[in-house]
């Protein structure tokens, strides 16, 4: 995210950060092996348990129903002030990419960036 901003040259604005992908999220957070290896998969397993039957698994067979519930509501895309150049997260936030499907896929990051350069000629 720095070198996005660097190459940007943007010194206030917003970044928005998104995943085209129905079963991965991205969140900010402390990326630190508890919260993000056991409890937010614990929390996650307890709220959209893996198993129980999803619509979705019936009609496509592919066992992973629980994975788009579970992006549907951690989200795709954080948006994240800009101020004098450096994203705008607290001490310990980061932004966290959470793959949440059963099988390995191939994923995509977009990052977009907008805001005010003013070393920019209009």
């Amino acid at each position: 995210m720095e070198d996005i901003l660097t190459t940007a040259s943007i010194q206030d604005g917003l970044a928005c950060i998104f995943t085209p992908s129905s079963t991965s999220a991205i969140v900010t957070n402390e990326f630190e092996p508890g919260l993000m290896g056991e409890d937010i998969p614990k929390a996650l397993e307890r709220l959209f348990p893996e198993g129980i039957g999803y619509g979705h698994e019936r009609r496509w067979h592919d066992g992973n129903g629980h994975s788009h519930v579970r992006a549907t509501f951690l989200g795709p895309s954080p948006t994240i002030p800009i101020v004098e150049g450096r994203a705008a997260l607290g001490t310990w936030q980061q932004i966290v990419f959470l793959e949440l499907d059963n099988k390995p896929r191939r994923r995509e990051v977009i990052v977009q960036v907008v805001g005010e350069n003013p070393g920019a000629r209009a």
